[in-house]
């Protein structure tokens, strides 16, 4: 499912009425039509009920004339309330006020403050006729807004939050909720609490944020008429991982019934210290619970009795030295990568000098994929002046805060723009020639690969929990042992932890540990399989 922003969405409503000769007044048309009966489906018969539509400007004023009028059509009550001088519409909107100006729709015009606290009296008269309001329809801005909503606009917004509140009367909002920045998902001044929105033609990619959700409410995308060929002229660089890409995946993991444990990879993991050696399991418990065919950790001396005991399934790679991975281990861990097919680094391995040549020297010297995550994301940040180009893939998981020191700002600025951080991320450590995709870990993970960017739609903030991205490590590690392209084991890696996360939330609440999200797995992915 892509994402436009509003520029994008500009350009794709421009494509299809000037190349595909769909006129502008026919897609308002099929948005109106379309949301009136998302409405029949949201709360059954709309018949003699009352609808108060708040027309703004624009074309979003347009799309709620054509709501009152297929409303009209189906025995309902439109009230058509005016936050502009009517005669202040253009183009498809001016058309379509003319059409319903002849069916004699019950109408206000608000235009300024004093008008404003006259809405309620007039609302409670009409409701003697028809009963209370069946819903709020706020059709007053639509995704073009970039400015702070102020004046009677913002008044209206809170006239229609506090009618929705204190009388239990729903907000459908059209296209977006006004005052949501469709790019950001930034509130601009003030901003409708829906209850649903119908976004036309495609989701946008404030509309998912998490923070949009509770002024978003139930997002269903309207189909408009947009012919598919038009996003094949007009880029779209964002795209959500959601339920929809079950099928991409599902190809991409199915196994023949001749399959053999290697067919699917050996993942070898440099990680864990003492104190941290949960953090290496958690990367092994990860890769083996979603298929991986072999497993091994690289092992200190004097940490191998706990990786053999704690996880048998996993094997262990042995090196002399008696706590910590150092590049004084360079020769025997080249030695155990010969039959390995990828790298996961970092995971609790500590930050001291020697372990930070190791991982600079295997950076610069390993062909296979490696997925770079925690202390050797910060020995990363701490060196980048000494990177050159690595001959192998090369994966990034960073957290925020982790990204924070990558990107060398704040982390309170990564989280305020994660799509503009992820960006930053790519272009600084990204080098002629090599393979680089970058996750930016949290609430809607964002994974790219420069091309593309994508919004992961699973999980949930009971997973704000220590080791989840141990497991998220071994998860991405194991897709790529198990064939998938880096990209491809990001994104879809990402979206498989989440849902483990959403399944537990589901089955009971917060409070299960990242071992248990890594034991959902295979369930998760019986599901994928299965649909």
């Amino acid at each position: 499912m892509i994402l436009p922003n509003s520029d994008q969405m500009r350009r794709i409503d421009q494509c299809a009425i000037n190349e595909f000769k769909i006129p502008g007044i026919v897609l308002m048309e099929n948005a109106g039509a379309g949301t009136v009966r998302l409405m029949e489906r949201l709360l059954g018969s709309l018949a003699n009920r009352l609808f108060p539509i708040f027309i703004g400007p624009g074309n979003n004023g347009g799309d709620g004339l054509v709501i009152a009028r297929h409303l009209h059509q189906r025995k309902a009550i439109p009230f058509l309330v005016f936050l502009i001088k009517p005669e202040r519409l253009k183009g498809d909107s001016s058309t379509n006020l003319t059409i319903v100006e002849t069916l004699g729709f019950d109408t206000m015009v608000c235009s300024d403050s004093r008008s404003l606290l006259k809405l309620p009296e007039t609302i409670d008269r009409l409701s003697i006729s028809h009963g209370p309001p069946g819903a709020l329809i706020d059709s007053l801005f639509g995704t073009g807004l970039d400015r702070t909503i102020e004046g009677r606009f913002a008044e209206a917004i809170e006239l229609m939050n506090t009618l929705s509140c204190a009388r239990s009367i729903p907000i459908i909002s059209v296209d977006t909720p006004s005052g949501l920045c469709s790019d950001s998902g930034k509130v601009l001044g003030c901003c409708i609490k829906a209850w649903a929105t119908a976004s036309y033609g495609y989701a946008k990619i404030g509309q998912v944020l998490p923070d949009s959700h509770a002024l978003v409410g139930d997002l269903q995308v309207v189909d408009i008429g947009i012919p598919p060929e038009v996003t094949e002229r007009v880029r779209v660089d964002v795209a959500a991982v959601d339920q929809h890409t079950h099928r991409e995946l599902r190809a991409l993991i199915q196994r023949p019934v001749s399959s053999h444990k290697g067919d699917y990879g050996h993942l070898l993991i440099l990680g864990g210290s003492p104190g941290k050696t949960g953090a290496a399991l958690l990367v092994a418990r990860g890769a083996i619970r979603s298929g991986c065919g072999l497993v091994s950790i690289g092992a200190p001396a004097g940490l191998n009795a706990i990786y053999e005991s704690a996880l048998p399934e996993a094997m262990t790679a042995l090196v002399r030295g008696p706590n910590l991975l150092s590049d004084d281990d360079r020769d025997e861990i080249f030695t155990h990568l010969a039959d390995k097919t990828c790298v996961v680094i970092g995971p609790g391995i500590g930050q001291g000098r020697g372990t930070a040549e190791l991982v600079l020297r295997l950076y610069h010297q390993l062909s296979i994929p490696m997925v770079i995550d925690a202390d050797a994301l910060n020995l990363l940040a701490a060196r980048k002046n000494e990177l050159g180009v690595p001959p192998g893939p090369r994966i990034l998981t960073p957290h925020p805060g982790e990204m924070a020191r990558l990107v060398q700002r704040p982390t309170a600025q990564v989280q305020a723009d994660r799509l503009a951080a992820l960006q930053s991320c790519y272009d600084l450590f990204k080098t002629p020639g090599a393979e680089l995709v970058i996750v930016l870990k949290g609430s809607a993970s964002l994974t790219t690969d420069g091309s593309k960017v994508w919004l992961n739609l699973t999980g949930n903030p009971t997973m704000a929990a220590g080791g989840m991205g141990d497991v998220l490590s071994g998860l991405i590690g194991s897709l790529l042992c198990q064939g998938l392209s880096p990209v491809d084991a990001a994104r879809y890696g990402t979206y498989l932890h989440g849902l483990c996360g959403d399944r537990l939330q589901t089955d009971g609440g917060g409070g299960y540990t990242a071992s248990e999200l890594a034991d959902q797995l295979p369930a998760s992915l019986a599901e994928i399989m299965r649909d």
